[in-house]
């Protein structure tokens, strides 16, 4: 690097910093030290309940809103960004705020305090399931949240279809894309990984051919341009030096990252083998963090898949039953893969039988390592390609399509939790009636909550359990 380079750098940290530090009266907060960040990101894993929805509203409201970290504009920028990549948003979200003002163990410890309370949360709740899940009374409540998470599932459809399909000129493209999606999965069972790079290669071609199709999707409401109090990161507070592209940076970290994947794997191979349950799980959820767009919903359909047709680790029932746990623990709603991950280990006693839990716990960290990993150097090599990226067609377009399929692959994840809730599976003869009309009502009902009345997903899903016992130790015995 050349004596100006050197300057060039010198003079734009001194501009961060002076920004970062900038006390006076124009009404700009404080500087944030990494302990008072650190301290915000390890209540956030404590709090994030809400899916991913949730879990940007929390960090929009503090960040934006109440503390001021960083402007709206940043926000919006850097969770469009966040949203073009596979793997759990909100998640890769704090990892880029966490670095962008900290460094990269700023994005770090952002990133894994996000994840690890639910995973220690998660892998007791499993532990739970595995050993009393045959209990009467907890039989009874996964039985009326299993309706709910149902409703939950369809909801999330319109959720993001009301987002997708709001420009009446897009709506024939991205509802075909939709529709197609929806096909694909259902009746030609397409692997998901294909859907989506279909879909993203239709919205890059789309860019340059039908640019009008595209353009705008995938982001955020927001008031990027509206007036608003001086934020610690503003709209035009210059970009640290650590967060601008530097060639032998990224190399740097996808040196270590490379390393991060390729060692636990080494270490599997020669522990388990390559045949291994943990080892296919490490290799399987590997693929899902690369392959996966769209957020915890997305990945279900492709973990659906993998982990209960081809190599059995649970049952369907189980699966929809990890779902319901992920619903009301906090953290990003993919941890679910650590309730895979805890099962698979636990059914194909992956440590002996003599060591149940302990080849379950191991299983289930082994599977969230290798779920994130590919998250944090998304955010570590990609976050200074997004800082000089801002509204540019090509880097939205794919986006927009990719959102599109999506919704596709939710109404297909949506129809096959409504198929399995709703059909009873004790039903006698074939010319009985196989529907289970209580668990189609509990379901009803906690749809009628979620869209007319805007009840949240945790009292959705309170309301289904207290439903489920009221059913099965009060109204079927009596």
């Amino acid at each position: 690097m050349n004596d100006a380079a050197l300057r060039r750098q010198a003079r734009r940290a001194a501009q961060f910093e002076q920004a970062m530090n900038h006390t006076q009266d124009d009404n700009t907060p404080p500087s944030v030290t990494f302990t008072q960040a650190l301290a915000f990101w390890f209540k956030l894993g404590f709090i994030s309940f809400g899916g991913p929805a949730g879990q940007i509203t929390i960090m929009h409201r503090v960040l934006v809103e109440e503390r001021r970290w960083i402007s709206e504009a940043r926000f919006l920028h850097a969770l469009n960004y966040c949203m073009l990549l596979p793997g759990p948003e909100a998640q890769q979200l704090a990892t880029y705020i966490g670095w962008l003002m900290h460094r990269t163990w700023g994005g770090v410890v952002a990133g894994v305090l996000f994840v690890l309370p639910s995973l220690f949360i998660l892998i007791g709740l499993s532990w739970v399931y595995v050993v009393f899940g045959n209990v009467p009374w907890v039989a009874a409540l996964l039985y009326g949240i299993k309706p709910a998470v149902a409703a939950i599932v369809v909801h999330a459809v319109w959720r993001i279809g009301s987002k997708v399909f709001k420009k009446p000129a897009q709506q024939p493209v991205l509802l075909g894309l939709a529709a197609s999606s929806f096909v694909a999965l259902v009746f030609f069972k397409v692997p998901f990984p294909a859907v989506v790079l279909v879909a993203a290669a239709v919205g890059a071609i789309g860019a340059r051919w039908a640019p009008g199709q595209f353009a705008g999707g995938g982001g955020h409401a927001g008031k990027a341009g509206a007036p608003h109090l001086p934020a610690l990161i503003d709209d035009h507070t210059p970009t640290p030096p650590h967060a601008r592209f530097v060639r032998s940076r990224l190399a740097r970290v996808l040196a270590i990252g490379a390393l991060l994947w390729l060692l636990p794997m080494a270490a599997l191979l020669a522990w388990f083998g390559w045949q291994g349950t943990v080892t296919q799980m490490a290799w399987f959820f590997t693929k899902a963090a690369l392959l996966t767009f769209g957020g915890a919903y997305a990945v279900l359909p492709y973990v659906y898949q993998g982990a209960v047709e081809h190599f059995q680790w649970l049952t369907a029932t189980q699966m929809i039953d990890g779902l319901a746990l992920g619903e009301t623990t906090p953290g990003p709603l993919i941890m679910v893969v650590a309730f895979v991950g805890f099962l698979g280990g636990w059914a194909k006693q992956v440590l002996g039988p003599e060591s149940l839990f302990l080849g379950a716990a191991l299983a289930a960290m082994v599977v969230t390592w290798f779920t994130f990993l590919p998250s944090f150097i998304f955010i570590l090599a990609g976050g200074p390609l997004a800082e000089s990226t801002h509204g540019k067609l090509g880097f939205t377009a794919p986006l927009t399509a990719i959102t599109a399929a999506v919704v596709g692959v939710v109404a297909s994840l949506a129809l096959f939790f409504i198929a399995t809730v709703a059909i009873n599976p004790w039903a006698g003869s074939v010319l009985d009636a196989k529907i289970d009309w209580a668990a189609v009502v509990i379901m009803l009902a906690a749809a009628w909550a979620l869209f007319w009345h805007k009840v949240g997903v945790i009292p959705v899903i309170a309301g289904g359990a207290v439903a489920g016992l009221l059913v099965k130790l009060v109204l079927i015995p009596w």
